[in-house]
């Protein structure tokens, strides 16, 4: 007997159906609605109709060996230091065992779901599917979420099962349990000078910091305070990045501006390349340039003399559900032959907006960059203990990335006679992540000290951060052709991510690697010594005075700020 079409799809339906339900599944990641973040607030179920693009991301093959193969090359006592990975031993480790990815695509394709590879390792897949074969697929209650200060909503769900079979072959499923917030415009705020002094009368040969250089931050005053040279980097391949989202343009007319004004010893015509992707662009309107874009380039262009400097414009157009293009960047830049030698980002979030198992992936996608010989700095968020921008809390907020261990964390200082902590520098102890060995030592000695205070309002056993910090108080820039000043770890990041790339400049003249993933070199003994410790100051949030400043390491501005002759000593040049 032949069936008829319709009876024909039917019977498919219900045997793909009865394949489905015939599947034991169990939740796979849940959170309670007591630990959504307060600006989010439930409006009621999906529309059944609407689309979700999702992201599933497998059990990545041999982490353990790419811990380990990073640490090896970035330990300056270890026989391997300096010889990084290749793009293709990195995928060797991550890329899931064929077994993965065979369970994984079987299971999507007996519901009827053909997902594509989003990363070059094959660790991630995508596909569309509606909220009704979602929440079916996945025992999922999906619903739609406001984020009250923005207005701006999004389709989330409080658990999701996957089949039984598939735990240890499918790491997570994005975005569902995650409440990051909206990607805004950044905090800082830009203040015009009423009258602005005339800088061409310092002597930036001088050792002595400008008496100038109290109120107002500038590439003189960094030269003399860090040692910085204004000797121009000659070699061609180390390359600095600059991360750019949201919107931010870099703006060439206010960085030619800036290099007139403030260095005059370089070609005010050098600029800095420009790399886009999720359909993002950098015009070059004045009403256009973007603070933070603008402090970004000028503080890396402007102090890391001749480093071939490439701003990446991340465009709206995500892919990686909501998170404003951060994950897409850590891709794009792992399909590179040849990624940047440093890589600087000032933006993040707070760690407890993302589900811990999000947060661990992307962690691991920095340490496959790192483990290929980029160093990446994250500045470490401008709230204090409260978080990344200051907000009422209970118990501390760490941010994210900045606990994560295989990238190095900035905070912010602020003055030069001697420099203390900055007020609304983040720091503090990652929730998810333990303190790393490179760190273990001087936590502790930290936790000591500190004795009962602030005692349960964080986890003292969590990565401390930051690492490092530098100036981030009344630093100026040059927005829209105005002179003014702005404040944040938005400005340390940019300036150590400069000291790094001139490092590696002197390295490669050299015929030597570049440095990589830092943290084990700046934790030990030679590394710390290349750094100012910083005594003085706290982080206050939630209620608290925050952390502390005081001899060691600190969660407020970590080990100190550089010395420029110090890190080339500690490196062997």
């Amino acid at each position: 007997m032949k069936l008829a079409p319709i009876l024909l799809v039917a019977c498919l339906a219900a045997d793909a159906y009865s394949k489905q339900t015939a599947r034991s599944m169990q939740v796979h990641e849940k959170r309670d609605l007591s630990l959504i973040p307060s600006a989010f607030e439930a409006l009621g179920p999906a529309p059944p109709d609407d689309i979700l693009n999702l992201r599933v991301a497998l059990v990545q093959g041999n982490i353990p060996a790419l811990e380990k193969a990073l640490m090896d090359v970035s330990t300056p006592d270890s026989p391997t230091y300096g010889q990084h990975l290749s793009k293709e031993q990195v995928e060797a480790l991550v890329a899931p065992k064929p077994e993965s990815v065979a369970a994984v695509h079987s299971w999507l394709a007996e519901n009827g779901i053909q997902a594509s590879t989003t990363s070059p390792a094959g660790d991630w897949l995508s596909f569309s599917i509606p909220v009704s074969k979602a929440n079916t697929l996945l025992e999922a209650k999906f619903s739609v979420f406001n984020h009250t200060p923005t207005g701006k909503t999004l389709i989330r769900t409080l658990a999701y099962s996957i089949p039984t079979e598939l735990v240890g072959h499918l790491d997570l499923i994005h975005p569902t349990t995650t409440f990051a917030q909206p990607f805004q415009q950044p905090s800082i705020s830009f203040t015009p000078l009423k009258g602005k002094r005339d800088l061409r009368a310092l002597n930036i040969s001088s050792d002595a910091v400008p008496s100038s250089c109290s109120s107002t931050i500038t590439p003189t005053c960094l030269q003399a305070l860090y040692g910085i040279p204004n000797t121009p980097a000659t070699v061609k391949t180390n390359t600095l990045g600059v991360s750019g989202f949201i919107g931010q343009f870099a703006n060439q007319a206010d960085l030619r501006t800036f290099l007139t004004e403030f260095r005059p010893d370089m070609n005010p015509a050098t600029t800095f390349s420009v790399s886009t992707l999720d359909d993002g662009e950098n015009p070059q309107e004045l009403s256009e340039a973007g603070i933070e874009a603008d402090l970004d380039t000028q503080f890396t262009v402007g102090v890391a003399t001749n480093v071939p400097t490439t701003f990446i414009s991340v465009g709206s157009q995500n892919q990686d559900g909501d998170l404003g293009g951060f994950l897409d960047i850590i891709q794009a830049l792992l399909s590179e032959n040849s990624p940047p030698q440093v890589l600087t980002t000032s933006y993040g979030s707070n760690e407890n907006e993302l589900s811990s198992s999000l947060v661990k992936n992307i962690c691991t996608a920095y340490m496959q960059l790192g483990a290929r010989g980029t160093s990446i700095l994250f500045s470490s968020g401008d709230g204090g203990v409260s978080g990344g921008q200051a907000q009422q809390c209970t118990n501390f907020v760490p941010t994210f990335p900045s606990g994560c261990p295989f990238l190095t964390s900035v905070g912010a200082t602020t003055g030069v006679a001697p420099e203390v902590a900055a007020s609304f520098s983040s720091g503090g102890f990652s929730e998810v992540f333990d303190t790393p060995a490179y760190q273990a030592a001087a936590v502790s000695q930290y936790l000591n000290a500190l004795g009962s205070t602030n005692a349960g309002l964080f986890k003292p056993g969590g990565r401390g951060f930051p690492d490092i910090s530098a100036q981030g108080e009344n630093v100026e820039i040059v927005f829209q052709q105005t002179f003014g000043t702005v404040s944040g770890t938005s400005c340390s990041s940019p300036i150590m991510a400069s000291i790094i790339a001139l490092v590696n400049d002197r390295l490669a003249q050299k015929n030597k690697p570049s440095l990589g993933f830092l943290n084990p070199l700046l934790y030990s003994a030679k590394g710390a010594a290349a750094f100012t410790d910083v005594t003085s100051g706290n982080n206050p949030g939630c209620g608290t005075n925050g952390f502390p400043a005081r001899a060691g390491w600190d969660p407020v501005t970590g080990l100190g700020t550089p010395n420029f002759a110090g890190l080339l000593a500690a490196v062997g040049l």
